[in-house]
């Protein structure tokens, strides 16, 4: 591996240590080598494309089973994802914090991913105050949403890389993939560790490095796309010949750490800030044949408008999203329309939809349809957490929840009392707010005058048929089927505080029309609430992308039917949006 730059992690002081190693040794793997990659899983959230980074690479994996494990490892990855004490927790209850504190301090190669980085900092205000391994000075605190700044911080944003960042030294200029809602603080007692820090209003630590132990806060097996050539510039790694292309930042990241030469991305970006997402989204439903297909509504209308009726077919979502991922599409959505209502997790064929897209898809997957609890046919009952979880492990990054998060809103402004046992409340007191969506499907109910309406108004740009001059916008469950006593603002508003971490915000007058996003709702949410909102619905033109970008706080806009017929490519909309000062990842 790299030379050490720094002194040995075993002359650090220890005073900051929570766990003291006990005499335990760390001895070169008797099954493992060259080729093989430790990986520590503890169960939580999706690893499913940490470990199709590393086969991709040609590398072999073992899994960590026992303490032992990790201090026998040749090189060792940590990919935590989820809440903190539950991650604390598990290594304690197994003796792994103190075989991974002994194998950080010998200098052992290391790369720590998001909470992997997080856990290495003495403790964590995520769930109160939990100590944490204490390996590195400082506690990990939540992003201020005061300032104005949207928490979580999801999205591609921009590095600035310190000197001697090892696997980080070509990255400058390019997006990174985060989702967190914490982060660790530079100090003059941790100055030594940092390798990149990032300006997300606060200039938080974004990785660290010390000797062979490297940890980042992003995601780099989701910042990039990953293509084989046959000709044409290549190098060698873990036995396999590829070319890396100018948005290959992630991998090249965790190939530099496996492969332990300098390897070089091809071209540097001029990232700069927080980039606006292009997001794909696939309906996806089986059509009359039983075949799995995307498809795309008109006004939630999914039939063709001819005799046979027959579900619109637009193709495959396993090949689509392989394509807009090829294209640069930030993020692919999957929501499956018509699956999951009896028995969620019965839904094998979106299973190995998700888990065949992760393989070679290397950003974000979320997919959404039927989280919640549900009863099978054997009278077996199932908790939308455990639903959840099968995604995550699938491959899943996020889940997006519809209907179920509408009725634990409405109970909850009824109440004022937070049950703890919604599907939205569940999973994210596991996975964190950052893997939660709530999509809201309204529409639009004009009004003369705002005192006719319960709930918020705006008054509309167009205005309605009757000339009316104000609008609410009603939520909508089951697909758009059933309008419900509750507006689009005051949902936003109650998932947020029930733990949701980003809004889906479609508009069913918009879906499929091509006119442009509905501006006066999205303003009206993204107004609302501090977490991102995603604008969803009514994209026909590369236009309509920048006009959402520059007149709401929208974090992301989010597109299918343009995509799905070809009719305006991905990086049209995103150098169209580059042209119009908007700063997008390319």
């Amino acid at each position: 591996m790299e030379a050490t730059l720094f002194p040995p992690l075993s002359f650090l002081p220890k005073q900051n240590l929570i766990i003291k190693p006990r005499n335990l040794s760390v001895r070169a793997s008797a099954n493992g080598g060259d080729n093989v990659v430790t990986l520590l899983d503890y169960g939580a959230g999706n690893v499913r494309s940490v470990r199709n980074a590393i086969r991709k690479l040609g590398y072999d994996i073992k899994d960590v089973q026992k303490p032992e494990d990790i201090l026998n490892a040749e090189r060792l990855i940590f990919p935590g994802v989820g809440a903190f004490a539950a991650a604390m927790d598990f290594l304690n209850r197994n003796g792994m914090a103190e075989a991974l504190c002994t194998y950080i301090e010998n200098d052992r190669p290391f790369l720590g991913i998001c909470l992997g980085l997080q856990l290495l900092f003495e403790s964590s205000e995520e769930k109160g105050l939990v100590k944490g391994l204490g390996l590195i000075p400082g506690v990990i605190g939540r992003f201020d949403s005061s300032t104005g700044f949207r928490v979580p911080h999801i999205g591609w944003n921009a590095l600035q890389i310190r000197k001697d960042a090892g696997i980080l030294d070509d990255v400058c200029g390019q997006h990174v993939y985060f989702v967190h809602s914490y982060r660790a603080m530079p100090s003059d007692t941790n100055k030594e560790w940092i390798s990149s820090t990032c300006d997300y209003g606060d200039n938080f630590i974004a990785s660290i490095r010390r000797g062979n132990v490297h940890a980042v806060q992003f995601h780099p097996e989701k910042s990039g796309v990953y293509k084989f050539f046959s000709s044409g510039k290549v190098a060698r790694m873990g036995g396999q010949i590829l070319e890396m292309n100018h948005s290959d930042v992630g991998l090249s990241i965790v190939g530099q750490f496996l492969h332990s030469k300098p390897y070089k991305t091809a071209s540097k970006g001029k990232a700069s800030r927080l980039a606006k997402r292009v997001i794909a989204c696939l309906d996806v439903r089986t059509n009359d044949k039983g075949d799995l297909v995307v498809t795309k509504g008109d006004q939630y209308d999914v039939r063709e408008h001819t005799k046979e009726n027959e579900v619109r077919n637009l193709g495959k979502p396993v090949e689509l999203a392989g394509e807009y991922y090829k294209d640069g599409a930030d993020e692919v959505t999957f929501l499956n329309i018509t699956g999951f209502r009896d028995f969620p997790l019965g839904d094998l064929p979106m299973l190995q939809v998700l888990r065949y897209t992760s393989e070679n898809v290397f950003v974000p997957l979320t997919v959404g349809g039927g989280i919640r609890d549900f009863t099978d046919g054997n009278g077996r009952h199932y908790t939308s957490l455990e639903v959840a979880s099968e995604y995550f492990r699938s491959g899943a990054d996020k889940v997006s929840i519809g209907s179920d998060a509408v009725y634990a809103a409405e109970a909850y402004l009824r109440t004022g009392v937070k049950s703890g046992k919604s599907s939205l409340e569940q999973i994210s007191r596991v996975y964190g707010n950052q893997a939660v969506v709530v999509s809201i499907d309204p529409r639009r109910v004009y009004i003369k005058n705002p005192e006719d309406a319960d709930f918020k108004t705006v008054k509309v740009t167009n205005p309605g048929p009757n000339g009316e001059e104000y609008a609410w916008y009603q939520c909508t469950v089951n697909g758009g089927r059933e309008g419900r006593p509750i507006g689009a603002y005051e949902l936003a508003k109650a998932v947020e505080e029930l733990g949701a971490g980003e809004i889906l915000l479609n508009c069913i007058d918009c879906d499929g029309q091509g006119k442009g996003f509905d501006i006066d709702l999205i303003q009206l949410v993204s107004d609302a609430v501090t977490i991102p909102v995603i604008a969803s619905s009514g994209a026909g033109a590369v236009e309509h992308f920048s006009e959402v970008c520059k007149k709401t706080n929208a974090s992301a806009a989010l597109a299918a039917g343009i995509f799905h017929r070809k009719e305006i490519p991905i990086h049209s909309v995103k150098e169209h949006m580059l042209k119009e000062g908007i700063e997008v990842r390319m």
